[in-house]
């Protein structure tokens, strides 16, 4: 499990009691999430907009103030109306967020809160179309090695799956791993196996949707044949 310790367990939540058990989990973080001292200013802004998580919690300490917030993914908006946020939620990638506003059309001051590298360009595109949106950076994104006991797997190659959410964390990942045949990547979506030029593993799989449910599904479906345990889902 590559992505910041918090989301590692939520990701884990959404996969089954029996199947954690029968399977050892590894974790090493490559990411970190680093809040900057930022002077987020509301006052002359109708809305915001989140396309992570991390954007949620750290404006969220950051400023007493809530608006209209835009959202990238149902965790994303379930997290802003838990801060207290009027979320909506506005689709499950970037493109989705820059053509449902596009339709929308809010008027006033959009301000897009994000971290140091996002994707998308959402901003730009949203004013490309004539609304009046700007970003803020409020956090970096700083990756680090594989953790000991990671490393430790990999030289020993040890067969094991590695759920990938995100271009750039799948591009540090192979830059870190060096010989990467004893691994079945599940990617959250072509852009991520695309972050990966030259790849050489035991096998690639994408998730039906860019979504922590439809990877979790994904990996069950992947380690079907190696853990037999009941998961609760229908075959049907």
């Amino acid at each position: 499990m590559t992505r910041p310790r918090d989301a590692n367990f939520r990701f884990l939540d959404l996969l089954p009691s029996p199947f954690l058990q029968e399977t050892p989990v590894l974790h090493s973080p490559l990411l970190e999430i680093v809040p900057l001292r930022a002077d987020i200013d509301l006052r002359d802004v109708s809305s915001v907009i989140f396309s992570s998580g991390e954007g949620v919690r750290v404006a969220s300490a950051q400023t007493q103030m809530r608006t209209q917030a835009y959202c990238v993914g149902e965790r994303t908006t379930e997290l802003a109306k838990g801060a207290g946020w009027d979320a909506e939620f506005a689709g499950n990638q970037a493109d989705e967020l820059v053509e449902h506003l596009g339709v929308l059309r809010p008027s006033g001051a959009i301000l897009h809160l994000r971290g140091a590298f996002s994707r998308g360009d959402v901003a730009g595109r949203l004013s490309g179309m004539g609304l009046k949106c700007a970003s803020q950076v409020v956090y970096r994104q700083v990756f680090g090695p594989l953790s000991p006991a990671a490393q430790v797997a990999m030289e020993a190659g040890t067969p094991m799956l590695v759920p990938l959410f995100s271009p750039r964390t799948a591009a540090h990942f192979q830059s870190v791993c060096g010989d990467m045949t004893q691994l079945t990547l599940i990617a959250m979506s072509d852009a991520v196996v695309e972050a990966m030029p030259r790849l050489h593993c035991n096998a690639v799989h994408v998730s039906k949707a860019p979504t922590a449910q439809a990877m979790a599904e994904m990996l069950l479906d992947v380690a079907a044949p190696f853990v037999r345990v009941e998961t609760g889902r229908s075959e049907d």
